[in-house]
């Protein structure tokens, strides 16, 4: 990890955590791969396909230890108990903890789609006290509930509705590829609010697992093996108005901060994993001979970690010019600066289109090794096929880059 933009408490950060994974996870895991129930990167399921209740617990307990270490939300802003790191810092951040953690349990120490995230921010006063506080605190975890059976980056076509009944209002429908259905205490859905009004028709709400009408549906098994994604239904769901996120109508606009915060995580996640490939593959071929001879000295392996260093190197260097951009503009406000969706696409196409690559090759140094299941360069190549789907596929994202392109030709008369 080299200092562009790394500032000193992006320096103590991972120098902290460097040391909780010593001294906190790696007990954890120990304790966990006795229990035999799989490993955090492929973890047994249950009879419905969910995640062994074991790899769970060993998730939960390394957030909450994590968040008492302060480790745990370093994205969100200090006015709500995060760290106010801004993107760039975030970058190196998480690119140390997915170098350095790999796929173990270390993962779950900095917050991900089950903790606190942007749209957040924006809940009521009493909505932060009984939700956004014990998230930080790493007592409950949350999920997104966006994405419908038949409705993905079409939004605004969702079926899922909300009506004001007096002071509440009653939700109706059903969320499906929801990640941790099975898990979550509460739910930030989007439904709609007012049909018809574009960008506007739209509201988050925080709803309780618990809460009357609310249901989890049933596992749906997905190319990672997590047992963690699923669908939801809610029947007549009573909410408050108070926990409405913002205001009425804000939900297009608190929903793509969501997902253009799980956009620019890209860049450092897939330079940590990249690194940690490289690592590997480094490893296997000096160690893997033929002919007497380790097959680091054959040309045709040599390419293959050229070409791996050369788009970890690209994308790396992409993601964190694009971030100082965003970081200026402001990567999640409200309303976005027209210039940031086509930086933001432009982090999660080059990552997720380079990560593949590199993962792919390091399959191949591997060789047969690299096809077990469940070896890390197989669940790997798992993860980098998916991370082409979720939060926008790679054709949207060149659909909002062109958009912009076309925009700033055509000039301010267009």
């Amino acid at each position: 990890m080299d200092s562009v933009g790394l500032s000193d408490r992006a320096v103590d950060y991972t120098a902290r955590f460097g040391r909780f994974l010593e001294q906190e996870v790696a007990p954890l895991e120990e304790d966990l791969a006795a229990k035999r129930a799989g490993t955090p990167w492929q973890p047994h399921l249950d009879e419905a396909g969910r995640m062994h209740p074991a790899v769970w617990a060993a998730r939960r307990e390394v957030q909450r230890r994590s968040a008492r270490a302060g480790l745990y939300q370093p994205h969100l802003g200090a006015h709500v108990g995060g760290g106010g790191f801004s993107r760039v810092e975030m970058h190196h951040v998480e690119e140390f903890v997915y170098r350095t953690a790999g796929l173990g349990l270390g993962l779950a120490a900095l917050g991900w789609t089950e903790s606190g995230n942007p749209a957040l921010e924006h809940a009521s006063g009493p909505a932060r006290e009984r939700y956004l506080d014990p998230l930080m605190a790493g007592e409950v975890t949350t999920a997104f509930a966006n994405t419908e059976r038949s409705v993905g980056t079409d939004v605004l076509a969702m079926q899922t509705h909300a009506r004001r009944d007096g002071g509440d209002w009653i939700v109706n429908g059903q969320k499906a590829w929801i990640t941790n259905a099975h898990f979550a205490d509460f739910f930030q859905v989007v439904a709609v609010t007012e049909p018809g009004a574009g960008t506007r028709s739209l509201s988050m709400f925080l709803v309780d697992a618990d809460a009357p009408g609310f249901s989890r549906g049933r596992d749906i098994p997905t190319i990672l093996g997590d047992g963690l994604t699923g669908e939801l239904e809610l029947r007549d769901v009573r909410v408050p108005a108070e926990n409405v996120v913002g205001e009425v109508g804000d939900g297009f606009a608190l929903a793509m901060s969501w997902i253009n915060w799980r956009r620019v995580t890209r860049g450092g996640m897939c330079a940590g994993w990249s690194g940690w490939l490289m690592d590997r593959a480094l490893e296997r071929a000096t160690r893997r001979t033929v002919s007497g001879r380790p097959i680091a000295d054959l040309q045709v392996i040599q390419h293959l970690l050229a070409d791996m260093d050369a788009d970890r190197f690209a994308a790396r260097a992409a993601s964190l010019v694009a971030q100082e951009r965003l970081d200026a503009l402001g990567p999640f406000a409200i309303p976005l600066s027209p210039e940031a969706p086509r930086l933001i696409s432009l982090i999660k196409l080059i990552n997720d289109e380079a990560f593949f690559r590199v993962v792919d090759r390091a399959v191949q140094i591997n060789g047969a090794v690299g096809l077990i299941q469940g070896s890390p360069e197989e669940k790997l190549f798992r993860i980098a096929r998916n991370l082409r789907i979720p939060a926008g596929t790679s054709e949207i994202q060149r659909n909002s880059i062109a958009r912009r392109l076309l925009r700033e030709h055509e000039g301010p008369a267009a």
